[in-house]
């Protein structure tokens, strides 16, 4: 069986040596193990062993998201799907780029599959805008003749990838 770690983080490893030395000399036998987790925990300012441990396993809170991903977001609905296509041209780029990181990487599409996965991230109902805009942004390439797209590889920006990052949350949930 494998054991759960814990990270254990003391500020002051003075004051940690001085609260187990006057722990330690009211015990009047050696402590047991689980005595000593219980003074380890109490010297980080804990109540003991198993309030540390839950304070471990409480999951993080989740990152605030900036104020523009929270204005973007608008655009989106509860499963992650882009709602309306956005007037302001600095808001359409980043919507793309959300819509491009929902895209499979590798491969190549004939126009209806890439329609259909353009189609899977928006409920508009204007997949052809989208994919001329993927295009056009250089985001998804295609042939001459129009019959295979793929995906183009490029960084996200740190806008684009936190507006992705949550719709990609918003679609896991669905």
């Amino acid at each position: 069986m494998s054991r759960t770690l814990y990270p254990f983080y003391c500020s002051d490893i003075s004051a940690l040596a001085r609260s187990l030395k006057q722990q330690w000399a009211q015990e009047s036998a050696p402590p047991s193990h689980v005595h000593i987790l219980n003074m380890l925990a109490r010297s980080a300012g804990f109540q003991n062993f198993q309030h540390w441990r839950a304070e471990c396993e409480r999951p993080a809170p989740p990152a605030a998201l900036s104020a523009e991903t929270t204005r973007l977001l608008r655009h989106y609905d509860a499963e992650g799907r882009l709602t309306r296509w956005p007037k302001k041209f600095s808001e359409q780029r980043l919507c793309l780029w959300a819509l491009w990181a929902g895209l499979p990487q590798g491969g190549q599409w004939s126009e209806p599959e890439v329609n259909a996965l353009i189609r899977a991230g928006e409920v508009f109902g204007d997949h052809v805008l989208l994919r001329r805009e993927l295009v056009e942004q250089g985001l998804l390439g295609r042939t001459p003749d129009c019959r295979r797209y793929w995906r183009v590889e490029r960084q996200l920006t740190a806008e684009a990838g936190e507006l992705a990052a949550e719709v990609s949350r918003r679609r896991a949930g669905r």
